[in-house]
């Protein structure tokens, strides 16, 4: 699951990097929580929130049936 989270996290990390941010894999629960850090101007953009629950949250869980949340760090 971990090879699938990166590969959908590396297609993200254009768009991120594009507004001066990026993201990282912290890791995965056992119970399909994946955690990561936002960096750079995502850190601190109001709208990071949105950014990981809209964004990451809902293409990881629409591509690997076995995340359940993504949590930032």
């Amino acid at each position: 699951m971990r090879e699938k989270v990166e590969a959908i996290l590396d297609e993200i990390r254009p768009m991120l990097q594009a507004d001066g941010g990026d993201v990282d894999l912290i890791g995965i629960t056992d119970e399909g929580v994946v955690q990561v850090r936002l960096k750079g101007a995502c850190h601190c953009c109001p709208n990071s929130l949105s950014t990981l629950k809209l964004g990451i949250e809902q293409l990881l869980m629409d591509r690997v049936p076995e995340v359940v949340e993504v949590v930032a760090l």
